[in-house]
């Protein structure tokens, strides 16, 4: 199949990004089962988005697929992870080894083109202790080791009180980019991306919904 150019456009709607990383889960899904290609109205019944919207987002990149052909799936989950930026792998880091930070990092991340080098915290008796082969550094190293590793993702599984100021201070020290999990909304500079993971507002908005159901 003849290869598109990619267009990445900087005014993509949030709602299309949020949706191209379930496509390529499918996507990932359907090559494990040796499907090779798959027309929108399939995708669409599997996915529970109508069709039109797939190739909607889709033509944000410039479209994919060939009329009366339907999409080439190993070619599309190919594009589509280029287009997440998962064609190189990752690397990033945990700040906050507690219960959080050594869960995420017994996560299997690497196939999806993230590695975690390492987990930092403030705990003597965590520092030196491995999580799935990943150690943990005590914090005062943390400056230096964003240095020497090039790391410019950061998951942030700290407390509300020192969330705040320790992004700050890694923003100053390289990190570009924060999966944050502490209950705080972070103030940094424009252009550093954050992704806010507020697991007890997941929960409420859970709450909210079985209740709006039931009445």
């Amino acid at each position: 199949m003849a290869e598109s150019k990619i267009t990445i456009p900087k005014d993509i709607s949030p709602a299309v990004i949020k949706r191209l990383p379930r496509y390529y889960r499918y996507l990932g899904e359907l090559k494990e089962h040796d499907v090779s290609r798959i027309s929108s109205k399939e995708l669409s019944q599997r996915m529970q988005v109508t069709a039109s919207q797939i190739r909607q987002d889709l033509n944000n990149f410039g479209g994919f697929g060939q009329q009366g052909y339907g999409y080439n799936v190993e070619y599309l989950y190919t594009e589509i992870g280029k287009i997440l930026g998962l064609d190189k792998v990752n690397n990033m880091i945990i700040v906050g080894a507690g219960n959080l930070g050594q869960a995420l990092a017994n996560y299997h991340f690497e196939p999806n083109g993230f590695r975690v080098l390492g987990l930092f915290d403030v705990n003597p008796r965590l520092v030196g202790l491995t999580v799935r082969g990943v150690e943990i550094y005590d914090i005062d190293t943390l400056e230096e080791f964003i240095h020497t590793h090039d790391i410019k993702i950061a998951v942030l599984t700290l407390p509300k009180q020192t969330a705040s100021d320790m992004a700050k201070s890694m923003v100053e020290w390289g990190i570009k980019a924060f999966w944050n999990f502490a209950p705080v909304d972070l103030k940094l500079p424009k252009d550093i991306m954050v992704e806010n993971v507020h697991l007890a507002e997941s929960l409420m908005t859970l709450s909210y919904r079985i209740r709006s159901n039931n009445e």
